[in-house]
């Protein structure tokens, strides 16, 4: 159940009209909406009052563009590191969803360029929804969730069918890639099968879908011969209990498909979270 939303918001529109599409979902109106903009650290007391009139103005435009209650939003305007900022505020806001911008920045680039969505990529511990700079956000029609015998896919596979059973007019797309028999229907495939049932119990119109090859490209080059509107995958935390504050270094060096899908996928890219110990 998704109660609370954090949207980090950037002054590019994306992650508001995002939230726009989210709004279609009976689930998302009830929920309670944190806009946050950050004020980055300034050398001067000038450019501090310069910068927070700048990110004021953003802010309001944001909470304005966006299709909200506004007994529900909580405008917040902070300073300080980015990076470091959402991640707290997630915390201290206990939301159950995080929505931001991403570059698309790729392995060590998005590090040596001190991505925001990279490092809060890395240490949330909650459900985070990214918009690239590039994509186009569309209205929720076709969902697509990629799909494998692990714990980390129950997560994304409940989202997803809580999220297109109160969508009008939705296709879910079921997708497993690399299944143990390629050459079984979609249908019989026995991850795809049980999560068809579920789909069906809901009323949701779900297509099955199995590839060989290396997941990350795979689920990429799906994403767009399908024309999917939102991607949902899940990103288990493999790190053991002592180092949650730490990067998971397959991650850190773009080596998992999480990653790989959030920097590739032509669709915003929604990563729950469990964890895979």
């Amino acid at each position: 159940m998704i109660e609370k939303i954090l949207v980090a918001v950037a002054g590019r529109g994306l992650c508001e009209e995002m939230l726009n599409q989210l709004m279609e979902i009976p689930e998302i109106q009830r929920a309670s909406i944190t806009v946050l903009h950050v004020v980055p650290p300034q050398i001067t007391a000038d450019a501090v009052s310069e910068k927070l009139e700048e990110g004021g103005k953003i802010l309001a435009d944001a909470v304005k563009s966006m299709k909200v209650d506004p007994t529900k939003v909580k405008p917040l305007l902070k300073q300080g590191d980015p990076k470091t900022i959402v991640c707290d505020t997630a915390i201290e806001e206990d939301v159950d969803l995080i929505v931001m911008g991403s570059r698309g920045l790729g392995r060590l680039v998005s590090i040596l360029e001190n991505s925001v969505s990279q490092y809060v990529f890395q240490l949330a511990d909650r459900p985070m929804l990214l918009v690239k700079d590039e994509v186009y956000v569309k209205r929720l029609k076709r969902v697509m969730v990629a799909l494998d015998p692990s714990e980390g896919s129950k997560p994304s596979l409940d989202l997803a069918l809580s999220w297109v059973k109160d969508l009008k007019d939705a296709k879910l797309i079921l997708t497993h890639v690399n299944p143990p028999d390629i050459d079984v229907r979609p249908e019989e495939d026995p991850v795809l099968a049980e999560a068809l049932q579920k789909a069906k119990t809901f009323g949701i119109d779900a297509r099955c879908l199995t590839s060989k090859g290396k997941a990350g490209p795979e689920i990429c080059r799906i994403t767009e011969e399908e024309n999917i509107d939102l991607l949902i995958l899940g990103s288990p935390d493999r790190r053991p209990t002592i180092a949650k504050g730490l990067p998971d270094l397959d991650r850190l060096l773009g080596q998992s498909l999480s990653d790989y899908v959030r920097v590739y996928a032509n669709c915003p890219v929604l990563l729950t979270r469990s964890n895979d110990e």
